[in-house]
């Protein structure tokens, strides 16, 4: 199968945004868009609607295809020169997309936005499909305007820059897969990449009121500017296009790149495979950041 972008369909507001943001996506990379659905999952129902009977299985194909149809006729009118293909997976929702997962470049879903659990066919499939997939994943935001991807400024023309993407990064523990993702996603879209590291010093480190001493300040920021441009250096040079800036800042990292989402195109952070849950950090993001987010698996 040859490497494509997957988007998860379900026919909600979210998952056509998703798709809108996994066509661009596969626009960039010059591979084709795949979209699926899963026929071991309740159609989407409205919020305020009441779920209908379970439908028969012939019900349900028939349902399926309608609305993949639709959703490719939409992106081809957007995008008349991407190759889009449709598909029905069996069985239940999130081992279809786990495998979906493993033959795509990326799987994008989408999720409710800021405040709410990703919301692509409910939460907690969403979460389970981020959680256990061994390759990236990225929740895309409902209501994701292409012109939001893209620094103001350059109304309808569709030649604005695009906005910064964002990198969380544990200079601890900097992984070189995650590091690579997000320097290829920046050259593809000649953006700047910008790398956040959160330090949360102990509680002894703090002074009268609660402030931090500012020779220790300055002393644990510079300590991780040193590791991050350590393992930057070798990617600088592999991604010369690249405009970097590094941003060590004191305190909890998911929330550093939750703000930093309000004028990304795209966040990127790492999660362990041998977890079988998400990681704080990738959690708040999750939950609350405004730009996509990618989640890319490292071991």
């Amino acid at each position: 199968m040859p490497r494509t972008i997957t988007a998860g369909l379900d026919g909600s507001p979210a998952s056509m945004t998703a798709a809108g943001w996994a066509a661009r996506e596969a626009l960039l990379r010059d591979v084709p868009l795949r979209m699926v659905h899963a026929l071991g999952r309740q159609p989407y129902t409205p919020r305020g609607q009441v779920p209908q009977p379970s439908p028969s299985r012939d019900e349900q194909v028939r349902w399926t295809d309608h609305m993949l149809r639709e959703a490719e006729a939409a992106i081809a009118r957007r995008h008349p020169g991407l190759r889009i293909s449709t598909d029905r997976l069996t069985g239940e929702a999130v081992p279809a997309l786990l495998r979906e997962a493993g033959e795509a470049e990326l799987l994008v879903l989408g999720f409710r936005g800021p405040g709410g659990a990703a919301g692509f066919l409910g939460g907690s499939v969403a979460q389970a499909v981020v959680a256990g997939s061994r390759w990236p994943v990225v929740l895309v935001r409902v209501g994701l305007r292409p012109e939001d991807e893209h620094q103001p400024g350059t109304v309808g023309s569709g030649a604005a820059p695009f906005r910064d993407v964002v990198l969380g990064l544990n200079s601890a523990a900097p992984n070189d897969t995650v590091i690579e993702f997000a320097f290829e996603a920046a050259s593809q879209r000649a953006a700047r990449l910008r790398v956040v590291h959160g330090h949360s010093p102990d509680l002894s480190y703090y002074d009268n009121g609660g402030d931090l001493n500012a020779e220790l300040h300055d002393e644990l920021t510079g300590q991780t500017h040193r590791c991050l441009s350590e393992a930057l250096e070798p990617w600088r040079h592999k991604f010369p296009d690249v405009e970097v800036t590094e941003q060590a800042v004191i305190g909890k990292a998911g929330s550093h790149l939750v703000e930093a989402s309000r004028d990304a195109s795209l966040v990127v952070v790492g999660r362990r495979r041998r977890r079988t849950a998400i990681g704080p950090v990738a959690h708040a993001v999750l939950r609350r950041a405004t730009a996509p987010v990618a989640v890319v698996p490292h071991d």
